[in-house]
């Protein structure tokens, strides 16, 4: 049985990634009912709010899910005793130092996994005692690397670095890059901007048109003296690009960002005004279906494709 799958109690190596303002319950239900593994979004959710859908996505599945939590934001502390509290089994924790609360929650038992986007990191997550960790590459929407280092590039940079189990992240929205990732030595993919736009994502409808509308190059990663952050091209990032190329400050944009923008856009559907994370894969995807489909159409895709390189190759 592959190791990831085997690790987390889950029929199929695929995680849906925990994207701020897009990752409710409702998904992450229907994606651990489907066969994969559902997460919580917590970044955009208060500890209240949380503790509300752990509760809901344990009615809703009786299978594993869990919950990642960016490590950033000033409430995260908040975010471990929540699902200590209730029981959670599953931790994905990304964006800061995977010691600070790894042992803690290994200590209760819980599985834990640490999202990196090099390979330096990828050994101090190791060092500090989790289960696994997500390679994210350059590709992903949402908080990214400093260093811009692809996932083609990142997989074997880590593999080489770690004796943990890895999970490939970003520019994977389909079962030919699910292959490809595993061919590099990945053990799952972790899948974000194609759920994001699944029936049922908490995402706006007008923020889900707009990635299905968006082509290649219309994404960019931005904020990079800040958190860097894959976005839309809309007029928000415009003015974020501008004042980069005029060399503004960390707090002339952090003003700029202002509060509430990644709500205002995704959450909201304000399209200009908002910040609307998504990755390189938009480009590819084409249409709003339910989790369930789009988790099938992956892993058929998957096993299409490896029979055929299978009977090609040679």
């Amino acid at each position: 049985m592959n190791i990831i799958s085997s690790l987390l109690g889950i029929q199929y190596p695929i995680i849906q990634a925990g994207m701020v303002w897009c990752s409710g319950w409702r998904l992450a239900s229907a994606v651990s009912n489907a066969g994969g593994l559902g997460l919580i979004g917590a970044g955009s959710m208060g500890p209240q709010t949380l503790s509300n859908h752990i509760l809901k996505c344990k009615a809703a599945t009786p299978f594993p899910f869990g919950v990642n939590i960016p490590l950033l934001y000033s409430h995260a502390a908040e975010h471990i005793d929540v699902v200590l509290k209730q029981g959670v089994k599953i931790v994905f924790t990304s964006a800061g130092n995977p010691s600070i609360f790894t042992s803690k929650l290994k200590d209760a038992g819980i599985i834990v996994v640490h999202v990196v986007a090099n390979s330096k990191f990828a050994r101090k997550a190791q060092a500090s005692g989790v289960d696994a960790v997500v390679a994210e590459g350059f590709e992903a929407g949402g908080h990214n690397g400093r260093e811009e280092t692809t996932t083609m590039c990142l997989i074997p940079l880590i593999k080489e670095q770690v004796s943990l189990p890895v999970i490939a992240a970003g520019g994977i929205s389909s079962g030919q890059a699910m292959l490809a990732a595993m061919a590099l030595g990945a053990d799952a993919v972790q899948i974000g901007s194609a759920f994001a736009v699944a029936e049922e994502s908490s995402a706006h409808i007008h923020f889900k048109e707009k990635v299905i509308e968006a082509g290649e190059g219309d994404t960019r990663l931005s904020l990079k003296s800040l958190t860097p952050v894959r976005l839309l091209r809309n007029k928000f990032s415009g003015l974020v690009e501008q004042a980069e190329l005029n060399g503004a400050g960390k707090e002339i944009l952090e003003a700029l960002l202002g509060k509430g923008r990644a709500r205002n856009g995704m959450f909201e559907g304000e399209l200009e005004e908002g910040e609307l994370e998504i990755g390189q894969v938009s480009a590819l995807i084409k249409e709003i279906k339910p989790a369930a489909a789009i988790l099938k159409d992956i892993v058929l895709e998957f096993e299409r494709e490896k029979q055929r390189i299978c009977q090609s190759i040679w």
